[in-house]
């Protein structure tokens, strides 16, 4: 892309302060005005399909899923974190070898913090998980297609002992992906009455209004919602819930309403989602829920982070690691029809899952997913494709 040398600035910068991060780390003082830590992670990650007969069917295939390097640390008051995903250099073919994530700085204040440039946004539990922690291969299928992800703005978190409120203001862009053209603004809201070790409830809300500048035209993307039901390698089982691309400008609105319990090795989590589209000549829909329940077989209990209002990495009580089971029931459905017509498109989706979780280690974790997933034409009344997979990970991060 034209914009893959701001790319390569990062990683730059990036690999300069890790080298800078041994000499900042050798002063020892906790007040010192300006640190560097390096850390990273990698997903190595595989998938095998058992495919219908209907459309074409999805390859066994493996990947490096990430490969992320960052530098975080302080200067002189201000936080700040870089952070790249190098899995694109495994694809010599790719004009993007790297692709910006975190890039901003942070300031804490008495009433909260405050963080510009590019991160994730505050919207849905199930996407604010880390990728390191959460119990599946996959974030639920709204989550992984319609959640703002990583965009350039501005943020504003407020934590307390039993709540947050966080809001921001965002372009629709992303340091890498200047295609899709736009502006937007959102907000969540998290309750934990209760968030003792093993005794944890959570409640949250989270809203975002979106506007976005001509789609598919002079430029800019398409917006089209198209969710992979069995896994990130299951490109050829996707199917289109909704798609504006005839330039003119859409407004979007999404939310999300958020649940979660934690009982001693006992994990429950769910959210009711959706999103609305309206172009001015058309209207689309989408709606979304998920529950999704674990078990830890050896006692441990799922960590919550009250600063963030989220779930956080898992610690093995036992030498020999920690293990979890779980699983998963995902739909989503998408509605699109002309201003006073009837629905052109009516498409549904939906995944059951199986997953093992084997944390050897607090950072170091081996995972197992089987999925079942199905797509159907509610118009003509007809399954779209069928597919199953046994996906695995090996997993770390410093």
């Amino acid at each position: 892309m034209a914009v893959a040398p701001h790319a390569g600035a990062c990683v730059a910068l990036c690999l300069l302060a890790a080298c800078a991060a041994p000499a900042a780390a050798a002063e020892g003082d906790d007040e010192r005005p300006v640190t560097a830590e390096l850390g990273g992670r990698i997903h190595w990650d595989f998938a095998e399909f058992d495919n219908d007969r209907r459309g074409t069917p999805n390859p066994d295939d493996t990947e490096v899923r990430r490969l992320w390097l960052d530098v975080s640390g302080k200067f002189y008051g201000w936080g700040y974190k870089i952070e790249g995903d190098f899995a694109g250099l495994q694809d010599k073919f790719s004009g993007d070898n790297v692709e910006a994530k975190d890039v901003y700085v942070t300031r804490d204040f008495k009433a909260g913090k405050l963080t510009i440039g590019q991160f994730k946004q505050y919207f849905t539990l199930d996407d604010r998980i880390s990728s390191n922690y959460g119990v599946f291969m996959e974030r639920s299928m709204f989550a992984s297609s319609v959640a703002p992800l990583y965009r350039l703005g501005a943020a504003w978190i407020t934590a307390r002992d039993q709540y947050t409120i966080g809001g921001s203001v965002y372009s629709l862009e992303s340091i890498d992906v200047w295609q899709v053209k736009g502006r937007a603004l959102g907000a969540r809201g998290t309750w934990a009455p209760r968030h003792d070790t093993g005794d944890t409830v959570h409640l949250g809300l989270s809203l975002a209004r979106e506007y976005y500048d001509h789609p598919g035209r002079d430029g800019a993307n398409g917006l089209r919602i198209a969710p992979r039901p069995a896994g990130h390698l299951s490109d050829n089982s996707r199917a289109t819930l909704v798609n504006f691309n005839r330039g003119l400008d859409t407004d979007v609105d999404k939310y999300s309403l958020e649940f979660a319990l934690a009982r001693g090795p006992v994990y429950l989590q769910s959210e009711l989602s959706g999103a609305d589209f309206d172009d001015g000549s058309q209207r689309g829909e989408i709606r979304s829920a998920y529950g999704t329940l674990g078990w830890f077989v050896t006692g441990e209990n799922m960590p919550y982070d009250t600063k963030t209002g989220r779930f956080g990495r898992v610690k093995p009580s036992r030498p020999s690691g920690a293990w979890v089971v779980a699983a998963r029931y995902d739909t989503i459905r998408g509605k699109q029809h002309l201003n006073g017509a009837a629905n052109f498109s009516d498409v549904s989706m939906e995944q059951t899952s199986l997953g093992v979780n084997w944390h050897l280690r607090a950072n170091l974790r081996f995972m197992f997913d089987w999925i079942e997933s199905r797509n159907r034409d509610r118009l003509a009344g007809v399954t779209l494709d069928r597919t199953r997979a046994l996906t695995g990970r090996f997993q770390y991060d410093f």
